[in-house]
């Protein structure tokens, strides 16, 4: 109970005070699966609000569903959290661990007569709802027990506590994002917020858990509107303020429809497996349904400048996969290169015939430059790069095939003799003894480039072929003309 400590009966007045002049945000994810974009995006909203306002972030972790909560999706929140960099002002709270604060309060309620135990049989909920469907009503709780007196209560017979909901009027949700929000009390019926087995239901412990943590501004999606109503009536049940809402549109697929494998990736680990930066990943998903002028490029500092709740659009935003893969490239280029070797390095590991040791690593450092000119991805790095750590014959493709003319192999039988004596082996002198080489045969640069790029790489691509050749060195880059060679004279 080491959350429900802190955050009940505690804290001194002064820390509250505290509080209640802080801007506090939460996110509040179920582990019940991946860490899909939107929740991503709702973390990246209410970390980025909080820090602008000089406020604190948190993280709670809503594992009432104990059935469908695991450990590997709480670990998978972490990482996800952690790699886009989205880091929680306290210790993540777990809404499990607070059971007896939420049944504290559902007590309370029943106490003060806002509340009212209900002794309906789920037999008798389902006859209920059956017969309002029959007779074309909506579908709730006809209030059977809700003003039943002690005296009719069965004795020794489970019972729900209800809460009892304002019959008359209108409930008016002040949204940061939607404007005013409402809702005629009649059509809201009374919800349970104790179950009949003791445990609380997770619409009455997100209002508890709220309170407790002083959250001052709730921003998570739209479709969590319905829930506020019903939650305002637990807040005002308990005198307590409201925090501020502001319920972000949903993200949908390209063509409008609700986000689902078809479309792409969903989940954050999906984006990272796909080889997008976690910096791109925020930068886009801040754009994304979040706006400031014409900026597209904002770095973390630059957002927490500028973010704050009057940017966001009150409409679903169209996931563009092409736009992300364009901002992912413009963040590669712009990355460091001992980064973005380490990274590629690690994903070249799990490529068939692809050697991953020390020496691959010294070759993407020094060719990494010209690598990221056109990749997008770090899938593309790393597919880009995988002829580095191959070992020959090294397996051509059709276009490297067509390349290798016998006009292509003289050209190269005659370059082994002058890639033997370049002193130093590196890019410049290379560029120039290849230039003069082509001077002295009366050939273009790019019929002397061509045969050595598919060669080296067994294709028709690779960065400047000054810079494949210095990041392969001199020993591999004899070992793989001769291989080619050799392959051509056995036919």
């Amino acid at each position: 109970m080491h959350e429900a400590k802190l955050y009940h009966g505690s804290m001194s007045r002064a820390v509250l005070m505290r509080r209640a002049m802080t801007v506090r945000t939460r996110f509040a994810p179920s582990p019940t699966g991946l860490l899909h974009i939107g929740n991503a995006r709702a973390a990246l909203f209410n970390f980025l609000f909080a820090r602008h306002h000089g406020g604190e972030f948190l993280l709670r972790i809503e594992d009432t569903d104990r059935e469908r909560s695991t450990q590997r999706a709480v670990d998978v929140i972490f990482d996800g959290l952690a790699w886009m960099g989205i880091t929680p002002d306290e210790e993540p709270v777990f809404q499990s661990t607070r059971q007896d604060r939420h049944t504290e309060v559902a007590l309370d309620l029943l106490a003060r007569g806002h509340a009212y135990r209900c002794y309906c049989t789920p037999e008798e909920l389902k006859d209920m709802r059956e017969r309002a469907i029959a007779e074309k009503r909506p579908p709730r709780y006809d209030g059977t027990w809700r003003d039943r007196p002690p005296s009719d209560w069965p004795q020794d017979k489970p019972y729900a506590v209800r809460l009892k909901a304002p019959q008359e009027g209108e409930t008016v949700i002040h949204d940061l994002v939607q404007g005013d929000v409402r809702v005629a009390n009649a059509e809201m019926d009374d919800l349970i917020i104790l179950r009949s087995d003791g445990t609380p239901t997770y619409l009455h412990a997100v209002v508890v858990d709220d309170h407790d943590m002083a959250i001052t501004h709730v921003m998570r999606g739209d479709d969590h509107l319905t829930n506020t109503f019903r939650q305002a009536m637990i807040y005002r049940a308990m005198g307590w303020d409201l925090p501020q809402f502001a319920h972000l549109p949903l993200i949908h697929g390209p063509d409008g429809a609700k986000l689902s494998k078809r479309h792409g990736a969903q989940s954050v680990v999906e984006f990272r497996e796909q080889g997008f930066l976690p910096e791109a990943l925020c930068n886009y998903l801040l754009r994304l349904g979040w706006g400031h002028g014409d900026t597209e490029i904002l770095d973390r500092d630059e957002a927490i400048r500028l973010f704050d709740i009057d940017g966001i659009g009150r409409s679903p935003s169209r996931m563009d996969y092409v736009k992300l893969a364009h901002l992912n490239g413009v963040y590669i280029r712009q990355a460091d290169d001992d980064r973005l070797t380490r990274d590629v390095a690690e994903r070249l590991a799990g490529y068939e015939g692809v050697t991953a040791d020390d020496a691959l690593v010294d070759r993407l450092r020094v060719l990494m430059r010209g690598l990221k000119e056109r990749a997008r991805t770090l899938v593309d790095l790393a597919d880009s790069a995988a002829f580095l750590g191959r070992s020959v014959p090294l397996a051509m493709d059709a276009k490297a095939e067509k390349i290798l003319t016998p006009d292509a192999l003289d050209v190269l039988k005659r370059l082994a003799g002058v890639m033997a004596l370049i002193e130093p082996f590196d890019a410049p002198s290379i560029d120039a003894a290849l230039r003069a080489f082509a001077d002295e045969h009366g050939l273009k640069l790019g019929q002397v480039a061509q045969p050595l790029r598919a060669a080296m790489t067994g294709s028709n691509t690779s960065p400047g072929i000054d810079l494949t050749l210095a990041a392969l060195r001199r020993d591999e880059v004899l070992a793989r003309i001769g291989s080619v060679l050799g392959r051509a004279a056995h036919g």
